[in-house]
């Protein structure tokens, strides 16, 4: 039997709790409900193979397709107590937004008769849900992975059997996955257990998983689709809270009518921050998840940054699982974030394509940026598909004219020193003062999106001058070294099309 839980929107499609849940479930029915939804708003997703740091967690930035340069970071809404502790992180993929009750009604056309602008209409249906598919692969001994079940029954879902479990899950018992479908954007949680059955050959595996024109929204429904995937295992074959959840959530056609977007409206960041944030960017993305990138790669970010900057093709390898290697994509997308107007305008789109296997190839050889991860090994021969590859914290590079920005300049150094201190004078503050306003996602977000600025500023004011020549005080000016970073800047004046500055005979090579 199907009916409401009371326990988070993502779970409106459950199946009844079965009896060794009822003891969790009266725990949760016992809070107060403005408590529990003031909790249920502070909660974050954590990577999954790293500590969350503890301590105080205010409002915290997110994932979003919006603005130039990748995804721009977007508040979450704190605790009435504004402040909020990351919970504690484990290998599996965690709830998320628990508690919060959409009521169908915010779903409903508007009933008035005033006329909105496009852009209001657009962020009115980005406010709306957007789900265009529901499906459940299966790994079979024989056939290997295979689609099970999917609604609507015309979709067109060739290849999601091998994006929804992907190469190597067989080793790990949980794990989601982030990825691309045409013109959409899936998640899927998949799980594997162990089952007496030779057919199965002693284990089950599964995934459940959704698309939609917007990776922004996505989050909103991990927690269902863990507990789906969990259901499917106990119970095969049965899809009736899949069906209802597919009915309530099935995606509506942009107000445009001309077919479907998969990427939010352009809004720059300072507007954003200004006006509150508009209701597509408001996504969330697990605490900790761009601190521990950043101590994951230490120094090596620096690199990264520059290479994400230049709009290269960026190919992140790692074994199972996945999810956490998905938001390494997205953290690699957030260094490229630019507010200036009009910068990047003309060049293609930095945004995640997620998780990748060998049936995407035909794509990547049409992409001229984007960022991706994959289990499969075979990806590293394949030369012409990435600029750039990142085993592990090894970053390289196979193109001769991109092989010295694999290397540090002193104002790279300098810059990742100012940022860990940074980081530190935060955590005091938060320990000492119980500062609750600043989060280490803020500050890494931030840090990069103001040294990006600060380029693009100092370019523009140098290309609008009577001398548009770039001597070594204007690059100083940047934040960059006039000598180990002149082939970055030159590499960064082809991309951003600045072909009327000169540059000065003093930039030699280091």
């Amino acid at each position: 039997m199907v009916e409401r839980s009371d326990r988070a929107p993502l779970l409106d499609w459950e199946e009844v709790p079965s009896a060794e849940k009822n003891d969790e479930s009266a725990a949760a029915a016992a809070a107060p409900p403005a408590a529990a939804a003031a909790h249920a708003k502070d909660r974050l997703s954590s990577p999954s193979n790293g500590r969350a740091t503890s301590g105080c967690s205010a409002p915290v930035f997110g994932w979003s397709s919006s603005g130039p340069g990748g995804p721009i970071p977007s508040r979450s809404v704190s605790g009435s107590d504004g402040c909020s502790t990351p919970p504690t992180t484990s290998i599996n993929p965690v709830d998320t937004d628990e508690g919060l009750r959409p009521h169908k009604q915010e779903y409903q056309p508007d009933s008035g008769s005033r006329e909105l602008s496009s852009e209001d209409r657009m962020v009115k249906w980005e406010e709306r849900d957007q789900i265009v598919s529901v499906f459940v692969v299966t790994f079979n001994t024989r056939s290997g992975n295979m689609l099970e079940w999917c609604l609507p029954k015309d979709m067109d879902l060739e290849g999601v059997e091998f994006k929804a479990i992907a190469s190597g899950s067989h080793r790990v018992t949980t794990d989601f996955i982030y990825f691309r479908k045409g013109c959409y954007f899936g998640l899927a949680c998949f799980a594997n257990m162990a089952v007496e059955s030779t057919v199965e050959r002693g284990a089950r595996m599964k995934s459940v998983g959704i698309l939609s024109p917007s990776y922004t929204l996505l989050y909103r429904y991990m927690s269902f689709l863990e507990h789906q995937v969990r259901l499917q295992l106990h119970n095969p074959g049965h899809y009736s809270p899949l069906e209802a959840f597919y009915e309530d959530k099935r995606a509506l056609l942009p107000p445009s009518g001309d077919g479907v977007i998969n990427v939010c409206p352009t809004i720059a960041w300072g507007a954003a921050m200004n006006n509150g944030m508009h209701p597509e960017m408001k996504i969330t993305h697990p605490a900790g998840c761009m601190s521990q990138f950043i101590r994951f790669f230490g120094e090596q970010i620096m690199v990264l940054w520059k290479l994400a900057l230049l709009r290269r093709r960026i190919l992140i390898f790692s074994p199972p699982p996945v999810g956490v290697v998905c938001y390494r994509v997205y953290c690699c997308c957030c260094l490229a974030n630019i507010s200036l107007p009009g910068v990047s305008v003309a060049l293609p789109e930095f945004r995640p394509f997620f998780y990748v296997n060998v049936a995407d190839i035909s794509a990547l050889e049409n992409e001229l940026s984007y960022v991706a991860c994959t289990t499969e090994k075979i990806f590293e021969e394949k030369k012409d598909l990435y600029d750039v590859y990142v085993d592990n914290q090894n970053v390289k590079t196979y193109r001769d004219g991109l092989k010295p920005l694999l290397r540090l300049s002193t104002a790279d150094r300098e810059k990742y020193r100012k940022l860990t201190e940074q980081r530190q004078i935060l955590l005091y503050s938060q320990e000492e003062n119980g500062d609750c306003v600043s989060s280490e996602e803020d500050l890494f977000i931030l840090f990069f999106l103001e040294q990006n600025n600060r380029i693009f500023q100092t370019l523009g004011e140098v290309a609008g001058s009577p001398d548009p020549t770039l001597t070594q005080e204007s690059v100083r000016a940047m934040g960059l070294d006039p000598h180990g970073d002149r082939l970055f800047l030159l590499h960064l004046l082809e991309v951003y099309g600045y072909d009327t500055l000169l540059v000065s005979d003093q930039l030699c090579c280091s």
